[in-house]
């Protein structure tokens, strides 16, 4: 295959995972990413990488969930995934918005990985960032982004200041695992189709409206 078709199929895969109809998607899709988000909440507690970030939970102003990033390909990959944001609303959390994580990127890549990926939205100006309708890390905003997890453990700075603390925790072999350049967007359709019917996020986010399937998360949260 050329490189210029494998380019193509690369941002084929981003594409995708933007633009699938969330509207015909059953409510179950939305149920595996929020019970998978849960479950990587519970991966957080015991990874000794995360102990550094444990106690600015409590000043936190929204997190970011994508239990499940994919990343594969050869010299052209592309990487994927759905997930949840939640805002902090004085001692609880709100109801979860769907998101979803993808890029397309070039460079000496080959294998395949599945990280699971946590964002801790630490100041206002990052959470506005964030909620807007597409949010590309690293474009320049201002913003500092912090990486906590196992392989950039030397560089994180001991006080961890930043907009932005990044928890990942990755799984196969992927030569130059990377979130730069990423874009977080927001799926409005799996939101109504969730909800049962349109709902902008600052209204999710805001607790305008509740859903008793986010309990189990949003008590995960609140354990940590």
């Amino acid at each position: 295959m050329g490189k210029l078709a494998m380019f193509g199929a690369a941002l084929a895969f981003v594409a995708l995972l933007f633009n699938t109809p969330g509207a015909s998607a059953a409510a179950s899709d939305q149920m595996e990413t929020l019970n998978r988000a849960a479950t990587t909440i519970e991966h957080m507690k015991s990874d000794p990488p995360f102990e550094k970030a444990r106690s600015m939970m409590k000043n936190a102003k929204a997190v970011l969930v994508v239990p499940r990033l994919v990343k594969g390909g050869f010299i052209f990959g592309a990487e994927g995934g759905n997930g949840v944001l939640m805002k902090k609303n004085g001692d609880s959390w709100s109801s979860p918005a769907f998101y979803t994580l993808g890029s397309a990127s070039f460079g000496l890549q080959a294998g395949l990985e599945q990280a699971e990926v946590v964002m801790l939205i630490m100041s206002d100006r990052a959470l506005d960032a964030v909620t807007r309708s597409e949010f590309k890390i690293g474009a320049g905003l201002g913003l500092t982004l912090v990486n906590l997890s196992a392989g950039a453990e030397a560089a994180t700075p001991p006080n961890l200041s930043g907009d932005i603390i990044i928890w990942t925790s990755a799984k196969g072999l992927y030569g130059g695992f990377t979130l730069n350049g990423s874009i977080v967007k927001q799926r409005d359709e799996w939101n109504t189709a969730f909800y049962g019917h349109p709902v902008p996020v600052s209204d999710i986010l805001a607790d305008r409206i509740r859903s008793p399937e986010a309990n189990p998360i949003r008590q995960k949260l609140a354990s940590l």
